[in-house]
């Protein structure tokens, strides 16, 4: 349950118009009004009320201003106060939840058992109980509570405990031990769903003996379900056994092939190995939609394939006659990409509707651009930026287009006046200000990025992407660590299993010095999301704490993902390691011994 949900309980519904009238008054009565005698204030101070509900006020404003403060700390300690004077159960497990991202697990456990108390769904209490077992070390305990969170009749509650182990132990091995301890002992649902989501998260933790106990378990339970290859494959691609990788995709009957779920499931395991082609002609078989078709592209252009793509391309050419726009606007992106601009611009210009000509009038100036046509791409822009008809999201989506377009060209003065003007007309349009902020941070300009993103958080308080930003950009570019930490904080506080914050809170526990905490948190962030940057910041941690050679294999994992990070590529060079990856080595022979050994 989102954490705001629960203030709109019955129990409160007095509550809120009464801190909104005390905020109110401390903004409008003059300050002459506090000069008046005393036995005009008569009233009986909140805390002293005999009415739960007032006497809850003052702890409850407290943990709001805590939660926006990203003190979790004492957030947490108000939200416990104000449940136990109301005995609401929605901030006793508000309370539990802000618990779960500090280190206080004395008063998380008082605030579970007060959540408990008050008749907290079980489902959602398991839950909780085992990600707190489980930062406490109590592995034991921690199985019971998942295994009874499993068997429940909810079918929520093995996905319950898939989050759990996914991201509420701090220590990834011990979700693999307590995952292990499950699997062997038969105690996940007999649904292929679950297999597979609990097979895939064993992937993710780099535990290749559990996935060979999943698949197990899985061909025993199902046998012949073709998905156990998939399954299969990502087991052995992660062992570096590709062929075999690639036996096991090859093997699954053309007729599994007929389910476009699966279809696509086997084209991403192809594209995990790096087999664009197969994974595009696993695409090409059986009935095709512009989904398909799009997929089939992006694959052909990521693989450079310019023969594929161009018969591709004939093929959707043949069936354009009819006005479909979604149609027209994929070949114009296609003919884009093939560099047959002039044939681009004219689909663009054939979109003759719909959500999908705005994207199309976008595209064409960006064809123009490409074709040197400057002035008449900028002009195209300005087209749509004027035109009263045009959506909202259009009209600023052609600021933010001009923008790159002029960073293409290099020229960062014009950049900044198209963000201005964007303003001029969308004035405080946080999408507009988010790019500004970027493109501030771009040319180290920390000041007026942190400017932008705190007018984001001015306009919208709960922004999590500005909360997160900004205090990424404190931890990673000044040394006011503790500011930083405050905002990550609210971040975790609205969405705790996101990998991204995960990693600025982790980025910035390795700023204040606190390596292995941060180590543990950096861990997480990638066993969720496999990202350049995340493995970057894991890589540094380990390379400050003398772990040299896990460093450079986890920087290699990095540079495999995106060879071109920003954040990579300054890890490297801060640390004097080579940016670009080694040359391969030169065949054996007798022309190949110079400079192969040092």
């Amino acid at each position: 349950m989102p954490f705001m949900d629960s203030i709109y309980r019955p129990a409160l519904a007095r509550l809120l118009p009464v801190a909104a009238a005390c905020a109110f008054a401390f903004q409008t009565v003059p300050a002459m009004a506090f000069d008046a005698p005393r036995e005009a204030a008569a009233t009986v101070p909140a805390a002293d009320s005999d009415d739960p509900v007032l006497r809850a006020l003052e702890p409850l404003m407290e943990g709001e201003f805590a939660l926006q403060a990203g003190r979790l700390d004492e957030a947490a300690d108000a939200y416990l106060r104000a449940a136990r004077e109301t005995g609401d159960a929605g901030l006793a497990e508000r309370a539990t939840r802000i618990g779960l991202l500090t280190q206080d697990d004395a008063r998380t456990e008082a605030s579970l058992a007060l959540w408990g108390a008050l008749g907290g769904a079980e489902e959602d209490m398991l839950a909780a109980e085992a990600a707190l077992s489980l930062r406490q070390g109590h592995d034991r305990r921690a199985r019971r509570q998942l295994e009874a969170l499993i068997g429940m009749p909810e079918p929520g509650g093995w996905r319950q405990a898939f989050g759990v182990l996914a991201t509420g132990g701090h220590d990834p091995g011990q979700s693999v031990d307590v995952l292990r301890y499950l699997v062997r002992r038969d105690r996940i649902p007999a649904q292929l769903e679950a297999w597979m989501a609990f097979g895939g998260l064993a992937l993710r933790l780099d535990a290749p003996d559990l996935v060979d106990d999943i698949v197990d378990k899985v061909i025993e339970h199902f046998p012949g379900e073709p998905r156990v290859a998939l399954l299969r494959a990502g087991q052995l691609r992660e062992a570096g056994r590709e062929d075999e990788a690639r036996e096991a995709l090859g093997a699954i009957e053309p007729r599994a092939l007929t389910d476009p779920s699966m279809r696509q499931s086997v084209a991403h395991e192809y594209d995990r190995l790096g087999d664009l082609d197969l994974a595009e002609q696993t695409l090409a078989q059986g009935p095709q939609d512009d989904q398909t078709y799009a997929l089939r592209a992006s694959l052909l252009a990521r693989d450079e394939d310019t023969e594929g793509l161009t018969a591709l391309y004939r093929e959707l050419g043949r069936d354009a006659a009819s006005p479909d726009p979604q149609r027209r606007l994929l070949l114009g992106q296609i003919a884009e990409f093939l560099e047959r601009y002039d044939e681009a611009l004219a689909w663009y210009e054939g979109v003759p509707g719909g959500p999908q000509r705005w994207q199309a009038r976008l595209r064409g100036a960006n064809v123009l651009h490409e074709l040197g046509r400057t002035p008449a791409a900028f002009d195209a822009l300005a087209d749509v930026q004027a035109d009263p008809t045009a959506p909202d999201d259009a009209r600023r989506d052609a600021f933010l287009l001009e923008s790159v377009l002029h960073q293409e060209d290099d020229d960062p003065r014009a950049e900044m006046e198209a963000f201005a003007r964007g303003l001029s007309m969308f004035p405080d349009e946080p999408e507009i200000l988010y790019a500004r902020a970027l493109a501030w941070e771009r040319r180290d300009d920390i000041v007026r990025a942190e400017a932008d993103f705190r007018r984001i958080l001015v306009i919208e308080p709960e922004s999590v992407a500005a909360l997160n930003a900004l205090g990424y950009t404190l931890a990673d570019r000044t040394d006011r660590y503790q500011e930083a930490l405050e905002l990550i904080n609210r971040a975790r506080a609205a969405q705790p299993d996101n990998a991204a914050i995960i990693d600025s809170y982790g980025w910035v526990l390795y700023r204040l010095g606190r390596h292995r905490e941060a180590l543990v948190e950096l861990r997480r962030a990638l066993a969720l999301q496999e990202d350049a940057e995340i493995a970057s910041h894991l890589a540094e941690v380990l390379w400050a704490m003398g772990r040299r050679e896990e460093a450079l294999e986890v920087f290699e994992q990095a540079r495999v993902i995106d060879p071109d990070n920003r954040a990579l590529r300054r890890a490297l060079e801060g640390l004097g390691l080579p940016v670009e990856p080694a040359a391969p080595a030169a065949p054996d022979g007798d022309d190949a011994d110079e400079g192969v050994q040092e």
